[in-house]
């Protein structure tokens, strides 16, 4: 096992400790520790020192043994700490027993993955969903919080009626995860309903996943001329947004932009957050975002396609589109070559930021979906029906138009969703 340890300030100052479980042989330490870095620059703290170490077998009682424990305690106290960052899940009692030694706050992964999702919840329902996580996670880490939440002591003279503080602490925790669990079931029925409306008209949707940072929120913005937060901080965006766009087939289209996934997600919010990744699941076609510039774009393609795997949307059909190509070195940029549909992972290249490869982005889009497909046809409409020739110039390709005696002869490529309503003057 390696372990990283991390200082950081929490408006003060404070200290942090990574640890990079065995199984995570995608990510070297330094890789991990960068990320722990981000996170811990997301959620408002100010790094101050960094610790590492390398481990056969974690410590049971303390995660990282007695001796490097004193080490961060002097380091945390020489820096006047007051928060110590694991990148690892810490159980209750490693928590409780580094916390005694340290004399700081101890945070793990998790908790601190929690506190930036807490941070960035706008709606209702994201912060729901937060919290629904928060009071699972905190559930088993009651006992041993202070004398407010410990349990009675035993012996003579303690003994009484009633509950001890602990198990009324917890009542009042299991009170609230049903509560809120209703709030969000009442928030999914109505998704489903939204859903059920948006799924009755021919619109494709299509849904962009991918790896905290690689840039969704901004070629969201740039395919659908919305105005989402786009962010280089981690989980910027953690509300699903929904948009519409017209791809050049004069199709419409609606794209859902999603929160970002992340090595070892929490699986306590990967639960929580089931109503809104439901658009993920229930979506035509998966854009993976991936950052082209990053030099581990490879593992966190890995985790991404854990995760869909967890929703059940690993099967669905997907676009790779590799974002971010104006960061590359220009040669590297120009050896990029975007590979065929008809590859089982056809890739594109774009930078969202600087408008590139958008056009061959929305080309491959409009290939891909089946949904209301277009179709090429000739009409001949007679010239008093302005409302139909309006509806076919706003929703359609023309291809040419010739006035006959009252009637409009057209070539055109419409979806067949509007094709339906000009059956009549269709020449066959």
């Amino acid at each position: 096992m390696t372990q990283s340890a991390q200082a950081a300030r929490d408006h003060a100052t404070s200290v942090g400790a990574a640890a990079l479980p065995a199984d995570a042989v995608d990510f070297s330490s330094e890789e991990s520790l960068d990320e722990l870095r981000s996170l811990a620059t997301s959620a408002g703290a100010e790094i101050a020192g960094e610790l590492s170490q390398r481990k056969d077998r974690p410590d049971p009682a303390t995660l990282i043994g007695q001796g490097k424990l004193q080490e961060i305690a002097g380091a945390a106290a020489s820096v006047a700490a007051d928060l110590i960052l694991f990148d690892h899940d810490l159980s209750p009692s490693q928590q409780r027993n580094m916390e005694r030694v340290v004399k700081a706050r101890v945070i793990d992964r998790t908790q601190l993955i929690l506190d930036i999702f807490a941070r960035h919840a706008r709606t209702r329902e994201g912060q729901l969903q937060v919290e629904l996580a928060q009071l699972e996670y905190m559930l088993p880490r009651l006992a041993g919080r202070g004398v407010e939440m410990s349990q009675l002591g035993g012996g003579i003279g303690t003994r009484g009626p009633g509950e001890t503080q602990l198990e009324t602490d917890r009542r009042r925790i299991y009170r609230r995860i049903r509560h809120v669990k209703q709030q969000i079931e009442n928030v999914r029925r109505i998704r489903a309903q939204q859903r059920q409306r948006r799924e009755s008209v021919p619109v494709a949707t299509v849904a962009l996943v991918g790896y905290t940072n690689a840039g969704k929120s901004t070629l969201f913005n740039a395919l659908t001329k919305a105005n989402v937060v786009a962010s280089p901080r981690m989980f910027a965006t953690l509300d699903p947004t929904i948009r519409g766009a017209e791809l050049p087939s004069k199709r419409k289209v609606l794209f859902s932009d999603t929160v970002g996934f992340i090595r070892h997600l929490p699986h306590t919010l990967v639960s929580a957050f089931r109503a809104t990744l439901e658009e993920v699941q229930r979506a035509t076609l998966i854009l993976q975002v991936s950052d082209a510039s990053s030099p581990i774009s490879a593992e966190q393609d890995a985790q991404v396609e854990s995760v869909l795997k967890e929703l059940e949307a690993d099967k669905k059909p997907r676009l790779r589109v590799m974002n971010k190509i104006d960061l590359l070195p220009p040669k590297q940029r120009e050896s990029l070559r975007d590979t065929d549909l008809r590859d089982k992972d056809a890739t594109i290249h774009v930078s969202a930021a600087k408008g590139i490869g958008l056009s061959t982005l929305l080309d491959r889009i409009d290939a891909v979906l089946e949904a209301d497909r277009p179709a090429r046809v000739l009409l001949r409409i007679p010239q008093k029906e302005g409302k139909t020739l309006a509806q076919l110039q706003a929703g359609a390709r023309i291809y040419s138009r010739q006035y006959l005696d009252g009637v409009v002869v057209m070539e055109a490529e419409a979806p067949a969703s509007l094709l339906r309503r000009m059956r009549e003057w269709v020449v066959e």
